[in-house]
Order: structure tokens, then sequence, then C-alpha cells
């Protein structure tokens, strides 16, 4: 299905008291303003439905989701007209290649592989680990000193459980099959923290599993060569017209307030 939007004025909302939005652009950065009489008259975004809260469908099987906002306010940014289709995830970058799109946006990591097919914009979104305490437990950060010999729970062969053993020596760490029984031990008592990715622990944390059990504490942390680069859009190789314009319209969107206003509504419990 493809889903076609018109652009539409961009709207800041102040960011309330709460989770820690993040930013990956730098206010003193001015990036000039594209030619979009340049760009392809109708921007074409691909995207998957499978991956929530970023991109999926809804009930009535429009495409939803974070990147699929994030999308459209690019678009409005831009004053361009957009579609947006979803497609499976694995097909991507050849419908790309195969011009059946202008940019894909849906959590496409910039790993080195991914960078020798295509380009990518700056990053929108990082993917940060976090540690997740229960509620009663008094811990006054995350650093090796404070979590000492408490034991950790960590889905094991992850890079989770790599950096745990690389920078918390001290920590009883604890591995477990994956991560819903590293949660299932957190919940029973059977671990006094839990370790793994900031995204998904957030959205563990506002959902019913959890029952209001656990929070965050400390962090984030953020080291490219265990937790990645984050989530860019991609484009193909050599369009840098695009990709220039792409990256003006996500500063533009993030200076708005827009870019808070979006991370907000999909991610209630910030994972920053």
């Amino acid at each position: 299905m493809i889903v076609a939007f018109a652009p539409v004025p961009l709207l800041a909302q102040p960011a309330p008291a709460g989770p820690v939005v993040p930013s990956f652009w730098s206010a003193s950065r001015r990036l000039e303003r594209p030619d979009t009489t340049r760009l392809p008259s109708t921007l074409r975004f691909l995207t998957s439905d499978d991956y929530p809260p970023f991109n999926f469908s809804g009930p009535d099987g429009a495409l939803m989701g974070f990147n699929v906002d994030l999308a459209r306010a690019v678009c409005a940014e831009l004053a361009l007209t957009c579609t947006l289709q979803a497609v499976d995830f694995d097909t991507l970058l050849d419908a790309l290649d195969q011009n059946k799109g202008d940019a894909v946006i849906a959590g496409l990591a910039a790993t080195p592989a991914n960078r020798a097919k295509v380009d990518f914009s700056e990053r929108y979104l990082g993917t940060p680990a976090r540690f997740v305490a229960r509620t009663g437990l008094s811990l006054p950060g995350a650093t090796p000193a404070d979590v000492g010999a408490r034991r950790v729970a960590v889905a094991a062969g992850t890079s989770h459980e790599a950096y745990l053993k690389a920078f918390f020596p001290q920590a009883k760490i604890q591995p477990y099959p994956d991560v819903a029984a590293a949660r299932a031990a957190l919940l029973a008592g059977e671990a006094d923290l839990l370790f793994g990715d900031g995204i998904g622990l957030s959205l563990w944390l506002n959902g019913t599993q959890a029952n209001g059990c656990c929070r965050f504490v400390g962090g984030p942390f953020t080291e490219s060569r265990y937790f990645g680069d984050g989530l860019s859009v991609a484009v193909k190789s050599g369009n840098d017209q695009l990709r220039r314009a792409i990256d003006y319209a996500l500063q533009r969107v993030w200076e708005k307030g827009v870019y808070t206003d979006l991370y907000l509504r999909w991610f209630p419990i910030g994972f920053y």
C-alpha cells in the first residue's frame, strides 16, 4: 500500500518536564536551505510495517509510528508532496536500488555493510543501552562503583553482555537465554538490575507486563562500537542533493520543537 500525503504546517510544542529528549544537531551549525526545485516532484519514502512503534500498520491498515510521522515532518519542512510505501524489511535496499522509492526510513542502521550500498543522512535517533532497577532499589546512578557486585540480568551473547564484562567487572553478571527471560528474572527478584537496549526497555516499562515494577537508573550508554551508530535515512549512493535536503529538514524539525513532540508522543518513557 502506498500512502500519499501533502505538506502540512509544522507546529512546535513545548517539551514537558520528564523524559530527556535526545538531540543530534548543533544549534550553531547552520545548514544551507536546499533548492527543492532540484528534488523529485514527489518524494517517495520506503518503510516496513512490522516495527512498532517506529513503523507499523494500525487497525485500519494505515501506516503509523515515529518514523512515519518523522517522514511527514521532513516533507512538510521541504514543502514537498510525499508518498510512503511499506515493503518487507529485507527488501528495502533492493527496492531503493530498483528506483521503487527515493529514501528509506525504517530503523535501518548505518552499519559499514549498509554504507557500502547506500548513503545515509545524519543520525536522527540513537540506540543506547540502559540499566533498569526495581522501584524499591535505592541506587544513585549506574557507574561501576554504584553497581558494584550487584546481580545484573542480561541477554546472553549480546553486545550488552560484552559491555558489562568490559566495563562492570565487579558486577555479578547473570546471562539469560533472551531478553524476555532477563526481564522475568528482574520481576521475580532473581536479579537486582537489568541491562539492555534502552528502546526496548522503555517500551516494556511503559507496558502492562512491567506493571510499574521498575525504573531506569544511570546512563544512557552510547558507545557506538557496542551499540551501533543509531538510525538514519538511507538514499541511493551519490544522491547528495536529497541527502543534504533531508539533513536540513531534520535539523529544522528539531529546531522547531516538532521532533520533541514526536519523541514524547511515541516514547512517553524516554530512553535517554
